[in-house]
């Protein structure tokens, strides 16, 4: 059989329906068995040319969460900035990031030069190697929902800052710094930014494009 069971085909739905970006963390660790096939399931993410252009640093010691901690409170002021009110107050009453809150983090990263330089697939379109990263994320993101495990992706970040902290090698690039726990209230309903009013969800028909692009119709 080609295709999944009815069951299998709604446990791959389910967890990319109720996939949830998570700010707030209880203090249960992770199990080691369990983060482990977190990583194999990003792993198994698809990648231009097989590449496998992507590293996971986990982050468990609180010191350097705190460093990070830091430089996302930096991002995020400055940040608000960018606001008028009322948006701006708006905008301070998130939650944006839960890095000293979550028992593990990590920091997903992406090496251009792996396989290089005659990656196949990537002639044209050299960013190839970042998206298939952020496939990873997303590999890694519907396995811990599966597992009943919250991420939230930090995005207001200095990666070069983020590279210090972590010894990163200056060729290799911070894609994606992950809060990854288990969540302090569960998984809520709908999306935390459209729960607070912040965007509502475009409805896919408005999204979609049969042959050309055509503005304002499917």
């Amino acid at each position: 059989m080609v295709g999944f069971t009815e069951r299998e085909r709604s446990g791959v739905y389910k967890s990319i329906y109720a996939r949830r970006d998570i700010r707030r963390f209880g203090d249960d660790p992770i199990p080691e068995e369990t983060l482990a096939r977190l990583l194999d399931a990003a792993h198994h993410a698809p990648s231009v040319g097989f590449s496998q252009p992507w590293d996971f640093v986990v982050v468990e010691d609180d010191e350097t969460k705190a460093e990070i901690a830091s430089i996302a409170e930096r991002a995020i002021a400055a940040a608000r900035e960018g606001y008028r009110e009322p948006r701006k107050s708006e905008f301070g009453r998130l939650k944006l990031e839960g890095i000293t809150d979550a028992p593990v983090n990590i920091c997903v990263t992406c090496d251009p030069t792996r396989d290089a330089p005659h990656v196949l697939g990537r002639n044209t379109m050299q960013a190839m190697d970042a998206y298939s990263t952020c496939l990873a994320v997303q590999n890694l993101w519907l396995a811990a929902r599966a597992e009943g495990v919250g991420v939230g992706w930090v995005s207001f970040l200095y990666p070069h800052e983020v590279r210090e902290v972590l010894g990163i090698p200056h060729h290799v690039d911070p894609i994606a710094y992950l809060c990854v726990g288990y969540p302090e209230d569960g998984f809520p309903e709908e999306p935390v930014l459209q729960r607070e009013g912040w965007r509502e969800r475009i409805d896919t028909s408005e999204l979609v494009h049969r042959e050309r692009w055509k503005s304002g119709s499917v």
